[in-house]
């Protein structure tokens, strides 16, 4: 009897990659880089791999093609990856509480007496096991290209707002990973801007200049040129520049924070130097704090790290997630980042610690990151509401007392 080439490649391949999934090891260098690159995307949707497991099986049998010994244990290797992957979909589902339980330790009792949003709303299922990558919805209008400095493409930002077109909106601005080296604009973390500005916020996704063109603190002179714009123009577009977040994965986490941590510094200012850069919060997505794992030796050294510019008292909230199966950014570096944070800050300081998370976990609609989604939003939500109330104190809580 002829071998199913066919069915046996296809459940090779997702075992292959479930295999980088799941156990994602993260050393040595290789296999770290491995882990990443084959090991993503499952990790992330499982429950297509576990369909396209079943589907191939399912035509196999329906062909009469599972009656040798060589397919016979292709369906051993299937059944195995789809029990794996439903350990991965298992792991993105008890996100949910891992946020909620860092957001309890993060902001304290009562929290929730100043948040109007729900922390757990209906997910949207289909789309999170059947249309991952489809990003857009019906009231985000995206504004594309809009230049805020002097560099080409690589000064251009993205706006996302809702087509009612809100006045007075918070802001959130986000800068993209790629280790200063590659990235755009309209790759990451799209479910958190598109759902924010369905929620009536105006949300900002910017470029900034790479290596080779520029090294450090170039990309970071571009963050506060973002932020000097958003604080120039955003009224235009229905921003209130005083509530201002910023955002970042991986590399762009490290700006995010450098932002927070470094308001109105000179030395990232060059040329406009009286613009106010200081920001009301800042969300670092599996931040890039040190050395990725297998960067090569002979790679310059890292920008300096947010944690050189700590200063007692000295920091706005932040809410940091990361996994641990993390295989380029380490979670020991996330922990440690989060450690001298509270240590040296009096403002909320929220981790989220992702079980089995790994790097770029903000790229498609996933059970994880849907509920990371929702962390950010009560986390800003928190935020808004603790800074209106120290505005206001004829708002106090009765909670409070």
């Amino acid at each position: 009897m002829a071998l199913p080439m066919g069915y046996m490649a296809s459940t090779a391949l997702v075992a292959w990659c479930t295999f980088f999934a799941v156990v994602a090891p993260r050393r040595p260098r290789p296999l770290a880089h491995m882990s990443f690159l084959f090991g993503m995307v499952l990790n992330e949707v499982p429950f297509l791999g576990i369909i396209v497991l079943t589907a191939s099986t399912a035509l196999a049998a329906a062909q009469g093609d599972l009656g040798s010994t060589g397919a016979r244990a292709t369906v051993a290797v299937a059944a195995v990856a789809a029990a794996d992957l439903a350990v991965s979909a298992w792991r993105g589902l008890h996100a949910d509480a891992a946020v909620t339980r860092a957001l309890d330790e993060g902001l304290g009792a009562g929290w929730r007496n100043r948040v109007r949003v729900p922390l757990r709303r209906h997910r949207p299922w289909v789309r999170i096991v059947l249309l991952p990558g489809f990003m857009r919805r019906r009231g985000v209008r995206r504004i594309p290209n809009i230049s805020y400095g002097e560099a080409g493409r690589r000064n251009l930002l993205d706006i996302y707002r809702h087509r009612d077109a809100p006045q007075d909106a918070p802001v959130l601005i986000y800068f993209h990973g790629g280790q200063y080296r590659s990235g755009a604009k309209n790759r990451e973390a799209r479910p958190l801007l598109y759902h924010l500005a369905a929620q009536g916020w105006l949300c900002i996704s910017a470029n900034y200049r790479l290596r080779p063109q520029t090294t450090f603190p170039g990309h970071q002179i571009d963050a506060k040129k973002v932020i000097a714009w958003v604080r120039e123009h955003g009224s235009e577009y229905g921003a209130d520049p005083s509530k201002l977040f910023v955002a970042g994965s991986s590399a762009g986490a490290n700006m995010a924070s450098l932002c927070a941590l470094t308001p109105n510094d000179p030395a990232f200012q060059p040329g406009f130097e009286s613009a106010d850069t200081s920001v009301t919060a800042a969300i670092s997505l599996y931040g890039y704090y040190g050395h990725f794992f297998g960067t090569p030796p002979d790679e310059p050294p890292p920008p300096p790290q947010p944690q050189g510019y700590l200063r007692p008292g000295g920091a706005p909230p932040i809410f940091v997630a990361h996994g641990t199966k993390d295989a380029l950014g380490t979670v020991e570096g996330a922990r440690n980042y989060v450690t001298q944070l509270r240590r040296a800050s009096d403002s909320a300081v929220v981790y989220a610690e992702l079980r089995g998370g790994q790097h770029a976990f903000d790229i498609f609609h996933s059970a994880r990151f849907d509920a990371v989604v929702d962390g950010v939003e009560a986390f800003a939500a928190w935020v808004l509401g603790a800074r209106q109330h120290t505005q206001d104190p004829s708002r106090q809580d009765p909670s409070d007392h």
